[in-house]
């Protein structure tokens, strides 16, 4: 095992792996930007190291000034939690030349599987049904229009080495291809350095749902059920649970086999997600596979009873997988990301001083924040300031605990988007799992916080 792990991120998810550190017998060493000093998981960490400016690219996404701080620490291994670095080939690649153990999947795997249209066709090989479109990548518009007549409009235009909604459009007939194919590939460009598109059929009315797996790099694999992550805006989640609401259980077990088959032909290592799109029949089709621990990974923790972030760190040192017949998923979770925004100005994130902060407890609560009474909320970042999570033994039990614990949440200081959640939890839709990727834009005029925002201190 590790004796000293540097974590090169930021926020509530380095805290969250400093907290599985210490429970490891590890010494933890937190990283931040000059705008971080006082931010919980530097306070959190046994050794903290200043890597430069806010802008992300001068501190957390540089590789140099990262590896500095590993190397002068005297660490061993580094874990890259979600998001900056964290599918980073490169950077996986430069922790190895420098004798440094990255705490995730193998750079090929990252390179394999980062790439959409690559591992699109990687799935299929391995038995998971793809959504139709083109084969690989798209160059021209031309092309584009050439693959979206013989699947049939609408098509989603994506980013081939995309994330989190960028690079991404809606496309509903020929003469929309002309502005939006450009559109999405310059925004890809602009976020990830990778113009390159491709093209999906779309999946009308779909569920988003997702399976959690762990795997060894030895073929051995490990499935922890999946996460239905449906409530979105503008394709970036917002609410996630476990199980999903649309799935019976032959399609579940079904589901998890095609997944735990196709990783465990890929010698998968580490924690990965597959997500998938589903239709109202339970069809369901591999969209792309997320190579990190995901910010909605404490919801299949909760169900699955499983520390992610520690096993992680096991795998990464050469411990063994653990056996299937240690997990026994039970009960329904819900995760609720808590965003320092203003939902009915279009979601528009703002920063600001917590003045005042209560957390929800009590049982089947778990509050995932870095944030703390006079924290300033930094603008650089994303907004998210906490996650939510709650467990019950039913779906029902647990919208209830649900609405009792954002009920305690009180954030003075900067507006959240905690209305919103208990909006969705009041709505009838969402509570008979009838609901789908566009539920926000479904139920635009039954969710008051999206008409009227929030009212604060």
């Amino acid at each position: 095992m590790f004796h000293r792990i540097l974590i090169a991120n930021r926020g509530e998810i380095a805290l969250r792996i400093v907290r599985a550190c210490h429970e490891l017998g590890i010494e933890a060493v937190a990283v931040y930007s000059t705008v971080d000093r006082e931010c919980l998981h530097v306070q959190a960490a046994d050794h903290a190291v200043c890597i430069g400016p806010p802008p992300a690219r001068h501190s957390y996404l540089s590789t140099s000034n990262v590896l500095a701080a590993a190397k002068i620490t005297g660490c061993q291994a580094v874990h890259p939690g979600y998001g900056f670095l964290a599918e980073n080939s490169g950077f996986a690649r430069a922790c190895q030349d420098q004798d440094l153990t990255f705490i995730g999947p193998t750079a090929d795997s990252m390179e394999k599987l980062g790439d959409k249209a690559l591992a699109k066709r990687l799935m299929e090989e391995g038995g998971l049904p793809t959504i139709p479109g083109s084969n690989g990548v798209v160059d021209t518009v031309a092309d584009a229009k050439s693959v979206a007549d013989v699947h049939g409009y609408p098509v989603m235009v994506k980013a081939s080495a995309g994330g989190g909604g960028r690079g991404m459009r809606l496309v509903h007939d020929s003469s929309e291809m002309e502005r939006l194919f450009p559109a999405a590939s310059g925004e890809a460009e602009a976020a990830f350095g990778d113009g390159r598109m491709y093209l999906e059929k779309v999946i009308l009315n779909p569920h988003h749902v997702e399976v959690q797996i762990l795997g060894d790099g030895r073929g051995g694999i490990l499935t922890l059920g999946e996460r239905d992550c449906s409530i979105q805006r503008r394709n970036q989640k917002i609410l996630e649970e476990s199980p999903s609401p649309l799935l019976d259980h032959q399609t579940r077990e079904r589901l998890q086999a095609l997944a735990h088959n196709a990783c465990a032909r890929l010698s998968y290592r580490s924690a990965g997600t597959l997500e998938f799109l589903a239709d109202a029949e339970r069809n369901f089709y591999f969209m792309e596979m997320n190579t990190r621990i995901q910010v909605e990974h404490p919801v299949s923790e909760m169900v699955a009873g499983v520390d992610l972030i520690k096993e992680q760190i096991r795998i990464a040192s050469g411990n063994s997988l653990l056996a299937d017949g240690e997990i026994f998923p039970r009960g329904h979770a819900m995760e609720f990301r808590i965003n320092a925004e203003e939902p009915s100005r279009n979601f528009m994130p703002r920063g600001g001083i917590i003045e005042r902060l209560r957390l929800p407890s009590g049982p089947g609560v778990r509050v995932d924040t870095h944030i703390y009474e006079g924290y300033r909320v930094p603008t650089q970042y994303d907004s998210l300031l906490a996650k939510v999570i709650v467990w019950d033994r039913s779906r029902p039990d647990c919208v209830s605990r649900g609405k009792r614990a954002l009920d305690e949440l009180e954030v003075v200081g900067v507006p959240t988007n905690t209305a919103l959640h208990v909006d969705i939890l009041n709505n009838q839709a969402f509570n008979s799992g009838q609901f789908s990727t566009s539920f926000l834009e479904d139920h635009h005029r039954d969710l008051p916080s999206l008409l009227a925002g929030e009212v604060h201190g």
